[in-house]
This record gives structure tokens, sequence and C-alpha cells, in this order.
């Protein structure tokens, strides 16, 4: 299988789960012009869970290097199955929480809150779990990394909010609940992952399976979450399923798939790089998906076009903050 073995190609691939994780949430903002989130939920969870599958046979069968997917699935014990199938269940949920806030009051508060309390929570779980790193330089890009979400928050606050202030309190809970499952799946998938790749110890398993059985987990509860609700939206009436069918067309599905994809290949890229970075310093990386969120409203979405004077003096310090914070992150492990 295709594995990590230099810490400056780990680096990339954390980069590459930042845009990932930072990107597929233009498909959510693409589909919510014609059909609810929950319906997008679906195919998103769709697409998450079969091109695991298709990395598995292919990266994570190919090459002499550690084990296939299908032995080391059929290897693996029951308690680090059910691990990695819990990670999905419990991300699942967050990102439900997530999708409902931005759907509520959109970015301006869903983003901020829940991403940034998944960083915290996220990098010093994992660096207690597994302390790789320089302790001073990791934690200090986190707090720089914290300060530019909060200026990012402010700056968002700033975009006038069309009559939606009367949801903001909603938005908020849900925000905080998204991060804390955010921030708490990752620790189950380290669980269940062997820590040295290409000769992995018996019972662990390979990154590939890990995302396979971590997409089956968000695919499958999506039975319980999504539907949920659907039959109790955080907002409005419910959503009958069979919507699913009479309003998608192809082009709608593909958008939740495509979405899903993203996601898939943010966590791939984040499970691989992890054993060489480590998992503190990777998820911190990859959380810094804020910041790419960021880009994509301020230049393709347009998002702040309606903010007072000042606001893109608080983006120019956000961007600042953040690019001080992810190089202090990086640095963590080359000192």
């Amino acid at each position: 299988m295709f594995v990590v073995n230099s810490y400056f190609l780990a680096v990339i691939l954390c980069i590459v789960t930042m845009v990932c994780w930072g990107s597929w949430a233009n498909t959510q903002k693409m589909a919510s012009r014609e059909w609810s989130f929950q319906l997008f939920y679906w195919d998103f969870g769709i697409g998450l869970f079969l091109f695991s599958l298709l990395l598995a046979f292919t990266f994570g069968s190919f090459g002499a290097e550690g084990r296939s997917f299908i032995p080391d699935l059929l290897q693996g014990t029951s308690t680090v199955i059910l691990w990695a199938i819990l990670g999905g269940i419990i991300l699942n949920l967050g990102n439900i929480f997530f999708v409902g806030a931005i759907d509520i009051a959109g970015m301006a508060v869903a983003f901020p809150i829940c991403i940034g309390l998944a960083l915290v929570i996220g990098v010093v779980q994992n660096y207690i779990a597994i302390p790789t790193g320089n302790f001073f330089l990791l934690f200090l890009g986190v707090l720089f990394v914290v300060i530019a979400i909060i200026v990012d928050a402010f700056a968002y606050r700033r975009i006038p909010t069309e009559g939606k202030k009367g949801h903001m309190i909603k938005s908020i809970i849900l925000s905080i609940l998204g991060g804390i499952g955010i921030g708490a799946y990752y620790r189950f998938l380290q669980f269940s992952m062997a820590r040295d790749f290409i000769n992995p110890e018996a019972g662990k398993l390979t990154p590939y399976t890990v995302v396979v059985l971590f997409s089956f987990g968000v695919f499958i509860s999506n039975f319980l979450w999504n539907s949920i609700v659907m039959k109790k939206p955080f907002t409005g009436s419910a959503i009958p399923f069979i919507d699913y069918f009479k309003k998608g067309n192809p082009k709608l599905h593909l958008i939740g798939i495509f979405g899903g994809i993203i996601w898939s290949i943010g966590i791939m890229t984040n499970m691989l790089a992890s054993g060489t970075a480590g998992p503190a310093i990777s998820y911190g990386l990859g959380q810094g998906a804020t910041m790419v969120g960021a880009l994509w409203g301020v230049f393709i979405w347009k998002e702040f076009k309606k903010a007072p004077t000042g606001t893109n003096k608080l983006l120019v310090i956000m961007f600042i903050l953040y690019v001080i914070g992810l190089l202090s992150i990086i640095s963590a492990n080359l000192v």
C-alpha cells in the first residue's frame, strides 16, 4: 500500500486535508439552492463511503509495504473495528449539527465556533495520547489559529444577517455540539490504527481500512441521525424521505456525492500523514480548514460584499494569524 515516509510529504498531505475540509461545504451551498441539507447529506454519506472503498482497493492494496485492505480487515480485532465505526458515528452526529448551523445562520457563526472548538479538543486530546512534536510550538500554533478564528467570527458578524438574528442562539448551540463531535471522533480512529504502517502490529488496522470502517459508520448512522433531523428539523417542517427521489435529479445527487468524495480525500490524507507527523499535528493542520472556508467565502461566494468598511482589515489580520499558527504547528516536529 502507499505510505508516507517523510515529514515534508506528511505536511503536504495535511495541507491537502485542510483544502478538502475547507472546501467540501461549497457543495452543500450549491445544493441548498434547490433542496434541504438533509437530502444533500444522504448523497454526501454515499460519496464518502464509496470513495473510501475505491482508495482502499487501489492505493491501499497495491505495493509491497504494509498490509493490503482485505487481509488487513480480516485480521483486525472486533474491538478496533468497532472503534473505527464508532468514530464515524460520532463524526456524523457532529457534522449534521455543523451543517444544520450553517443552514440556519451561514458560516458567520457555525464555522468559527464549531471548527475552532474542534481544533482545541482534537489537538489537546491527541497530544495527551501521543505527545509528538514540541509542546510549546504546537500549542502556540493552536493559540494563533484560535485567535484567528475569533477574528474571523468578528468579521463574519459584520455581515448583515437579513432577518436571521432570531436563530442565532440555536445556531450557536448547534455549532458547539458540532464542535464537540468533530473534535472527539479523531481519537477513536487513532485507537484502531497501527502506529507503524509499513509493519503494522497484529490486530490493529492500516489507515485505508480505518477510513473505510469510519466511512461505513458515517453512512450507516445516517439512517439514525439524518432520519431524526428530517422528522424533527432544526427549523421548518418535517421533510418526507420521498423528496429525495421526487425532488432530486442527477446534478443534485452528483453534487452531494462529490462533497463526500472531497471529505474522503481529506480524511485519507490526514490519516496517512498522522503516522509521520503525529495525530496532534496532522489534526491541527487539517483544521486550518477554517481559513480555506474563509477564502471561498471572500473571493468566490462574495459573502463580505455587504460588510461595512473596515471588515477587510479584520480579514487580513485573520489570514496573517492563521499563517503564523500553521507555520508554528508545522515547526513543532522540526525542533
